[in-house]
């Protein structure tokens, strides 16, 4: 069997992909942008993340770095804006419900991103499951490929409910979906144990980020370690 390396040679030509979603030759491939790796940032915007680190506010050294890195993403990404907790609500339900998809996953969102986050205040809970359970079921939906789910908070669950358990289940019917989580300022052991577990389940990486520096090295390891490659090496039959 010989194998051939196809090259990126024009602009116009698409990236051919090899993995669990198949082997694409050009007599069949239809391009279609969601054959790539699409990202979802979900940020917390929970009451905590008004409290002060290093003489700011936590959230103030989110958006800085968010700021920073967003101008380095490719207008070309797709990427998606989710947030949880900006929102109390009337009862704890609602409180436990706060998660809005502010910017729908797609191609140059990077001032979009920006600019939704600046018009966020940190409010209420943080609720980790149900966010990630309204972003595989609804912001994903009508894409193909690898999900990337890049999850930044500043506590673990407090709505009642198991992330860590969450994504046990999840990886028995969908093998499409890697979550990166930052635990920026965290330092209770269960709940490090509950974001680590909901990381590494899914093959994805995680960080403790405790300076801003620190949340910065996070958050560009976490985009950088998921680029794409240019070449595949597929099966030439």
């Amino acid at each position: 069997m010989r194998y051939l390396i196809l090259f990126l040679c024009f602009f116009s030509l698409p990236v051919f992909a090899s993995g669990e979603y198949g082997i694409y030759r050009p007599d069949t491939y239809k391009y279609n942008q969601s054959d790539k790796e699409m990202t979802l940032f979900i940020l917390d915007f929970s009451n905590s993340m008004t409290e002060f680190l290093d003489g700011e506010s936590k959230v103030d050294l989110m958006l800085e770095t968010m700021r920073q890195i967003l101008p380095t993403i490719s207008s070309n990404s797709l990427i998606g804006l989710r947030v949880y907790g900006h929102k109390m609500g009337f009862t704890p339900i609602d409180a436990c419900r706060a998660s809005t998809l502010l910017v729908p996953i797609a191609r140059g969102n990077n001032y979009n991103i920006e600019g939704a986050l600046l018009r966020t205040n940190p409010r209420g809970m943080t609720p980790i499951t149900y966010s990630l359970k309204q972003a595989i079921k609804y912001d994903f939906m009508g894409f193909t490929g690898k999900k990337h789910i890049i999850l930044l908070t500043d506590g673990g669950e407090n709505c009642d409910e198991s992330p860590c358990k969450f994504v046990m289940e999840l990886i028995k019917i969908r093998k499409d979906v890697v979550i990166d989580v930052i635990a920026f300022n965290i330092d209770n052991e269960d709940d490090l144990a509950q974001l680590e577990c909901t990381s590494l389940v899914t093959s994805g990486k995680f960080y403790t980020a405790n300076t801003a520096a620190e949340l910065a090295n996070s958050l560009n390891n976490s985009i950088n370690v998921h680029k794409e490659v240019d070449a595949k090496i597929i099966p030439n039959y």
